[in-house]
């Protein structure tokens, strides 16, 4: 029933571990619950561990040097977080925030580096998280360095959509969850009033609207034409 249950939940970005491979990491996991609020690691502290998440959600910041936070990625149950770089002891680069009460698998270096050690076809499959961990990593900072504001804005709502878009009648894709201007602002490192006037040009343009507080996509070609998506795989391009 336990190996049924972590089956059912690699969905995220752990989607590419075997079942065996992630059932090796089941076992060498903790359990840790966290109430929201709550940090699983500051940005600064020494890396040594990976957390599953189990349920829940986390989402990873950077504060920049007047205070404003930059969130770069949100994690969900299936997922794996952390710094990955075992054999070597580095620092946190980020600092991760629980947003709702999470459950979270544990997973300790040493018991990481002794499963890459002793089975060849885990440590490919690690390779191969690292490699869609560092992908995402490239993509996130492409959005927001090559395209301008509205370009980071576009795609960062192309990535809502994949995470949390449903599919609707007409070929619209409703984003199913509230996320607000504020929270759009720090995903992209602009200030709310501007992603204000974004947003009105957008619905100007007829490209999205707002049903019920929630942000419906009505034009996703206009979105990726703004910018420039390389449409990549749903594994890649998520919140």
């Amino acid at each position: 029933m336990k190996t049924m249950e972590l089956t059912m939940q690699a969905q995220g970005n752990t989607r590419c571990f075997s079942e065996q491979n992630l059932n090796r990491l089941l076992v060498a996991m903790k359990d840790r619950t966290l109430p929201e609020g709550s940090h699983l690691f500051w940005e600064g502290d020494f890396s040594d561990k990976l957390y599953y998440i189990k349920s829940g959600c986390v989402k990873l910041t950077k504060s920049t040097d007047e205070g404003k936070e930059l969130i770069l990625y949100m994690y969900h149950p299936g997922d794996m977080v952390g710094q990955a770089d075992p054999f070597f002891g580095t620092n946190h680069s980020f600092s991760a925030e629980v947003v709702e009460d999470t459950v979270v698998g544990v997973i300790d270096q040493k018991e990481l580096e002794m499963l890459i050690c002793q089975h060849c076809d885990f440590a490919i499959d690690f390779m191969k998280w690292m490699g869609i961990h560092h992908r995402i990593t490239q993509t996130k900072f492409r959005d927001l360095m090559m395209y301008g504001k509205p370009g980071a804005l576009t795609s960062t709502l192309i990535r809502l959509s994949n995470s949390y878009g449903q599919q609707q009648e007409d070929d619209t894709v409703l984003i199913n969850k509230k996320i607000t201007h504020t929270d759009l602002s720090n995903m992209i490192g602009a200030t709310r009033e501007s992603v204000n006037r974004m947003l009105s040009d957008l619905r100007r343009k007829d490209a999205i609207e707002y049903i019920g507080g929630m942000i419906l996509i009505k034009d996703m070609t206009m979105l990726q034409d703004i910018c420039h998506c390389e449409l990549c795989p749903e594994e890649i391009c998520r919140i």
